[in-house]
């Protein structure tokens, strides 16, 4: 759910159209189908996905003045927390005269665990100097007490670096737009301070941004955090019949887990792709709500949030 940087320069840094529009009031229709955001079949522009790039390529003699806060950071870091579950919440509305399901499909790549991206984790190209950019990173994290953490860092050949935050305060780990532009500020400057010094390239581009909605769940650190957002569960499992390992997926919600006994308990989730099996615009069945799947916690290959409800 990245957004494409651009918009007005300031100094070094690039603000996405994002962070330009979470201080425009938001529309009450979409624009691309004329439907009210409740019952629109693509997906929302207004998601808890922030990005703030800087390109170190393009250095501006003039600064444009920074455009003053109009509310206050709990405000914002509340806004940042209600968008984020709005893309859990918002559902499109069944009709029995017109089905969304015909016209409109829902893309996904899956994610892949460790990626540096939406799968969390680090990823270093093998350059000479990235190991030294996440060094940096991580001594930058500890100037916020540990509350900005790194979720996913990766490095590029062509000097480019991606760095995910999460707010360890937040419920749902979302930072707001002062946080990323805040680290992203600090870790310039530490940035710049190593190019001097010789400890990097010149002319790295930064890119900071947040999670993203369908954030990979950590098994187990991360279970009680996430446990009332539905998830989608990639898992294996053993065939009765053949004795063979076979995988499985589903959406579903998490009933329980034992740190002990090291597994989860499962139960589907109440959203459209299980609905869907009980009929059109017909709520989960009861043998729907009573089924439940018991998984270790090793055969867990994938725990990533769902937020097409």
């Amino acid at each position: 759910m990245d957004l494409v940087p651009g918009g007005s320069v300031l100094g070094r840094r690039r603000l996405s159209p994002l962070i330009a529009s979470l201080a425009s009031p938001r529309p009450s229709v979409c624009p691309r189908c004329a439907f009210p955001f409740t019952k629109c079949p693509y997906p929302s522009p207004y998601s808890a996905n922030i990005s703030l790039t800087s390109h170190a390529k393009k250095r501006d003699t003039y600064a444009q003045p920074v455009p003053k806060q109009t509310t206050t950071r709990a405000e914002e870091e509340e806004r940042v927390e209600e968008e984020f579950m709005e893309d859990f919440e918002d559902e499109i509305m069944m009709d029995d005269t017109e089905d969304f399901e015909d016209d409109f499909e829902v893309e996904y790549v899956d994610l892949n665990v460790g990626d540096g991206a939406e799968g969390g984790g680090i990823s270093l190209a093998g350059t000479w100097w990235d190991k030294e950019a996440l060094l940096i990173a991580e001594e930058v994290s500890m100037l916020f007490d540990g509350d900005l953490k790194i979720y996913a860092f990766k490095t590029s050949t062509n000097l480019t670096i991606r760095l995910r935050i999460e707010k360890l305060s937040s419920k749902y780990g979302s930072p707001c737009m002062s946080d990323i532009e805040a680290f992203s500020t600090a870790y310039q400057s530490h940035l710049d301070e190593a190019e001097l010094a010789g400890k990097i390239p010149k002319n790295i581009s930064l890119e900071v941004s947040s999670p993203g909605v369908e954030r990979v769940v950590r098994v187990p650190e991360e279970l009680e955090r996430f446990k009332d957002l539905p998830m989608y569960v990639k898992y294996s499992s053993i065939n009765a019949e053949t004795a063979l390992t076979q995988e499985n997926d589903g959406v579903f919600k998490l009933i329980s887990f034992d740190l002990d006994l090291c597994q989860c308990t499962w139960g589907l989730a109440d959203v459209r792709i299980n609905r869907q099996q009980a009929g059109k615009g017909r709520p989960l069945s009861r043998k729907q709500r009573e089924w439940q799947l018991q998984t270790p916690f090793e055969s867990l290959s994938l725990v990533r949030l769902y937020s097409d409800c």
